[in-house]
């Protein structure tokens, strides 16, 4: 048997072009002889290898695509029709399509805009690559640097840089957790998702989270000031969803505050996400009610003496078509966790 190449000791200089038959030899996962550390490094080499090739390979594909979509609008019918039997014909996703050329589109941002030369792609694995193409110019420019310099880019460099940036530029970090920040002494992994939870809130709730973030600048404040205004977000954005609590007797933010003075803030927050989700159920199991019921009306005229079974399937499908619905929770032989739920949909009334 022909030996595959053995894998490159200088990855820096790996390349698609160079190397197009992706043919790689893995070290014998039986062989005692090797080492697991030198086992684990060239299984390790291959990876990156791997993540390489497949990331110039999205990027050149969506390159394609992207060429295909241009041309079909240029003399296609306006429709996209031609572009979408394309993608038929080569059994690709129009989402999974489109995923691609946003990753050519953002390839040739970088490379446009000088944040990156061609060579500089063999630095990143494909997850880093989109990370990067997703963060902000400021961030692109220092992963850019780092990949210039021959460092290897992975998505935990590229989030670290986020982080920073996001930690030392944003104007929700008071400028006491900055400076412990800029001296080491709070890691800026702990600003960055405070910052994402307080960019979801009112200017009022920033305010008071800053002053308590600043009145005790270290981690463990950052850490529940993060929950408290992940709880917060989640509280204000389910409320506003939920009909039941669209009443003007009641006073959202009094609530609120009593629910923060009580310590019970995380379970007033799922309660009211509960709440939310528990209309758009009932709402979804109407309509789907509503449906069943048509369906069964369509089937029933269609039917007649000559097909028993399918009348025997509208039988059996009964008790979830009619006023009363009926479905058995657990052990339908009646074991020691047997329940039947009854919900009745009472008839329309005029208003």
């Amino acid at each position: 048997m022909v030996q595959a190449p053995p894998l490159p000791t200088d990855l820096n200089n790996f390349s698609f072009e160079q190397n197009p038959d992706l043919s790689l030899q893995l070290p014998d996962p039986e062989d005692d002889l090797i080492p697991e550390a030198e086992f684990l490094s060239q299984v390790e080499t291959a990876w990156q290898v791997c993540d390489r090739f497949d990331l110039q390979t999205e990027i050149w594909r969506g390159r394609i695509l992207r060429a295909v979509r241009d041309r079909e609008k240029r003399g296609g019918d306006g429709r996209g029709s031609g572009f979408l039997n394309w993608l038929k014909d080569r059994e690709i996703s129009k989402t999974q399509a489109y995923s691609l050329i946003e990753l050519a589109n953002s390839a040739d941002a970088l490379l446009e805009e000088g944040y990156l030369e061609p060579e500089d792609v063999n630095q990143f694995s494909k997850r880093a690559f989109v990370e990067t193409a997703q963060s902000s110019p400021e961030v692109q420019q220092m992963v850019g640097d780092a990949a210039r310099k021959g460092d290897r880019i992975t998505r935990r460099e590229v989030r670290q840089l986020s982080d920073e940036w996001t930690a030392m530029t944003s104007d929700l970090i008071p400028e006491v957790v900055k400076e412990k920040a800029a001296n080491s002494t709070i890691p800026t992994r702990y600003l960055a998702p405070l910052v994402r939870e307080m960019e979801k809130l009112p200017e009022a709730h920033q305010v008071s989270l800053q002053a308590e973030v600043a009145g005790n600048p270290d981690v463990d404040t950052l850490k529940q000031v993060t929950a408290e205004a992940r709880y917060l977000a989640k509280y204000l954005n389910a409320a506003t969803n939920v009909q039941a609590l669209d009443n003007e007797a009641l006073d959202l933010e009094s609530a609120l505050e009593e629910a923060l003075r009580v310590g019970c803030l995380s379970s007033t927050a799922d309660l009211v996400n509960q709440a939310s989700q528990l209309e758009q159920a009932i709402v979804k199991l109407y309509t789907t009610w509503k449906r069943l019921n048509t369906l069964s009306e369509r089937v029933y005229l269609d039917s007649g003496a000559s097909t028993p079974h399918l009348r025997s399937l509208l039988a059996h499908l009964s008790p979830l078509s009619g006023e009363v619905l009926e479905v058995q929770l657990g052990d339908p032989d009646g074991g020691s966790f047997s329940r039947t739920i009854r919900l009745k949909i009472l008839p329309e009334t005029d208003a």
